[in-house]
């Protein structure tokens, strides 16, 4: 199952974020999103789970939207928040995916047997950031994560 993860987008869905989430089985928006439309878009690509962000709270279009979400993935159980700072300190062990969003720094770490998955920025650019998005294979024995660089 092909997988794209994607993060504080802030209104901007680049032309070359929806050309590198063709063709995903899924998308996953780790909050910051900015607009409905930004949803409406990524909706039309691919089933779409999504939280909100801190710079979401006080838009009416987001109420709807949680702030945490915990579903399967293939398989795989995974958690996801916009700031790593929500993620629970006795996190359940059957979380093997952690997906955050927040601090616009592309991350792919494994603890243990789990993975934690930042996809950095795909809005627009901040200090000197990278714009990224992430791309998850998400097998039944494996998940195998790439970033995807937005911009050379």
């Amino acid at each position: 199952m092909k997988v794209g993860v994607i993060s504080d987008t802030h209104g901007l869905l680049r032309p070359e974020a929806v050309a590198a989430l063709e063709g995903c089985e899924r998308i996953i928006h780790a909050g910051d999103i900015g607009s409905l439309d930004i949803l409406e878009q990524l909706q039309a690509i691919a089933p779409l789970h999504v939280v909100r962000g801190n710079n979401d709270l006080d838009a009416p279009w987001a109420d709807p939207i949680p702030d945490a979400l915990r579903f399967d993935l293939n398989g795989w159980e995974a958690l996801l928040v916009h700031d790593m700072a929500d993620v629970p300190v006795g996190l359940d062990v059957n979380v093997r995916l952690v997906i955050t969003g927040h601090s616009h720094k592309p991350c792919i770490e494994w603890r243990g047997e789990r993975l934690y998955l930042n996809p950095g920025s795909a809005g627009r650019r901040r200090f000197k950031l990278p714009v990224t998005l992430a791309l998850l294979e998400v097998h039944e024995t494996s998940m195998e994560p790439r970033l995807v660089s937005l911009l050379e």
